[in-house]
């Protein structure tokens, strides 16, 4: 069973990531493969948007004769996401509670 990611927590996820260090794009998918299951097609049109809104910014770097283009947290991006960790800290809780009142019952 696949639990769908909405995409105020893939937004965080991104953000999360960057917020350690810069990623270019195959990379950074290669890492969010490890929490959850997602393509590059899907990665790309969050970073564009996460970009239009001023969350993250890009640079390019050259890399054995090829440009790659790389991904940065801005600060306002910093700040999103603390607004983020604080609604999953909240939903968590929220679910926790339920599934733990569950289990006492049982």
């Amino acid at each position: 069973m696949k639990i769908q990611v909405s995409s105020d927590l893939l937004d965080g996820l991104v953000l999360a990531l960057l917020d350690k260090q810069d990623y270019y794009g195959y990379s950074l998918t290669q890492d969010m493969q490890k929490a959850i299951s997602i393509s590059e097609s899907t990665l790309y049109p969050v970073l564009r948007r996460l970009k239009n809104n001023g969350l993250l910014e890009t640079y390019d770097q050259s890399y054995q004769g090829r440009n790659r283009r790389y991904y940065r947290i801005t600060n306002s991006g910093e700040e999103h996401l603390g607004r983020v960790k604080k609604m999953w800290s909240d939903y968590k809780v929220s679910l926790d509670s339920i599934f733990e009142k569950n289990r006492e019952g049982e």
